[in-house]
């Protein structure tokens, strides 16, 4: 059997650790020793592209003429290059991304996989945290938001996630997007809880079932796509 080979590793501030493998040919990305991603199974982040960014597309006439899209998550980079692939220029797509080694690991140990996405002229990183990004962006910002951050909103990275699923924080996704505009958002399974919160917070959503890979018997992940509800007009006195 091929061994796991490590080949960065990285401790956070509050203790929390990330580690990058190869085997066989294949990045491993581990979270405190458990895996949490890898270039074996990336059909769902690319899914996630595929999902939120439907009006996007070159050729779609109701593509805005300079879409903006904010990832929330940079993870191995699969959502990113998916997103350049559809969305052609111009655009820009911004990339919220908490941990700097992450950053750093797509500009060289995954290159090989994913290419040069950081350098793209399209793309531009920003280090921080998704919820103090989202609160310093004026209303209309983007076109859409394609969030891969935790497994669920009760199965998260970091405890500090939490404020990303109240309804505070719903309410500036809701104002940070355009009219039209959309939430994508990727689950390790389906959250029939979540789904409520959402529609309490005045959107829509289509939940859809995504396979790991392509070739998988079953769909076990699941993402979400909000969109602002249409305001309710006023009736008019008789």
């Amino acid at each position: 059997m091929k061994p796991y080979l490590k080949i960065a590793e990285s401790t956070m501030p509050d203790g929390t650790h990330y580690s990058l493998h190869k085997h066989d040919g294949k990045i491993y990305l581990k979270y405190n020793g458990f895996e949490l991603m890898s270039t074996a199974l990336t059909f769902s982040e690319q899914m996630l592209a595929d999902v939120g960014c439907q009006s996007l597309l070159e050729g779609n006439p109701s593509r805005p003429a300079h879409p903006k899209i904010l990832i929330g998550g940079l993870g191995l980079g699969f959502t990113l290059k998916r997103t350049l692939e559809l969305v052609g220029r111009p655009a820009t797509v911004d990339v919220a991304e908490l941990m700097p080694p992450l950053i750093e690991w797509n500009r060289t140990h995954l290159v090989e996989f994913n290419g040069p996405l950081l350098e793209d002229t399209r793309t531009v990183i920003i280090q921080g945290d998704l919820f103090d990004i989202v609160s310093n962006k004026q209303p209309g910002s983007y076109d859409a938001l394609l969030l891969d951050i935790d497994n669920t909103p009760d199965d998260l990275i970091t405890a500090g996630n939490s404020r990303l699923y109240s309804a505070g924080f719903l309410d500036k996704l809701r104002n940070v997007i355009t009219p039209q505009g959309c939430i994508a958002y990727w689950l390790s399974e389906p959250a029939p809880k979540f789904k409520k919160c959402l529609f309490k917070a005045g959107f829509t959503v289509e939940e859809f079932a995504s396979k790991p890979h392509e070739k998988s018997k079953r769909s076990r992940h699941c993402l979400l796509l909000a969109r602002r509800k249409p305001e309710k007009k006023p009736r008019r006195k008789s």
